[in-house]
């Protein structure tokens, strides 16, 4: 998917400079605030989960050395608060993604795919920075939705040890109606 010939706006220029991104480590960043159990048990209680390694001490303590936060809040520590003393602008998570829109001219944009790799497990009190990687762009395409072209950003996390603890892969399709 790296096929990256001008599509239907013939924005040349665009293209190769999405071109030199792919590979690239993009807006390296470090939460706001440290791993809290308390989002953990949250998430845990919005969807009903009573798997005892995330609300029993002993349990975690047997299972994996101490408690640890439910996996799939990986990317809670990406999302940045809608607003925080001295930040100005718009504040977006993924932001790769939306570069990809403005760059290709491509105004409308779905997520096809989200996969999680997991690692190292988060824990209360980690610090988790990440980066944004854009994997692969392709060529034009048309679906049911327009015409545009997928692409594939990978969010790497890692805990203040500089230890992996996930890779959050999202494919989406930008397009024109």
């Amino acid at each position: 998917m790296t096929d990256i010939a001008p599509g239907p706006s013939g924005r040349e220029r665009g293209l190769a400079d999405v071109s030199a991104l792919i590979g690239v480590r993009q807006y390296e960043q470090t939460a706001e605030f440290p791993v809290e159990r308390g989002y953990g048990w949250t998430a845990c209680a919005s969807v009903e989960n009573g798997n005892l390694l995330f609300w029993d001490d002993e349990v975690a303590e047997q299972l994996t050395a101490g408690p640890i936060l439910p996996p799939t809040t990986l990317s809670l520590w990406m999302r940045p608060h809608w607003w925080t003393p001295g930040a100005t602008g718009e504040r977006l998570a993924l932001q790769v993604h939306f570069d990809m829109k403005e760059q290709l001219g491509l105004p409308e944009a779905i997520i096809s795919e989200n996969t999680i790799v997991f690692h190292e497990p988060v824990r209360p009190g980690d610090v988790i920075s990440h980066a944004q990687v854009l994997r692969s762009v392709s060529g034009p395409k048309t679906t049911k939705l327009g015409t545009g072209r997928f692409w594939v950003v990978d969010v790497e996390y890692r805990n203040q040890h500089d230890e992996l603890v996930g890779v959050e892969s999202y494919a989406a399709f930008g397009y024109r109606r």
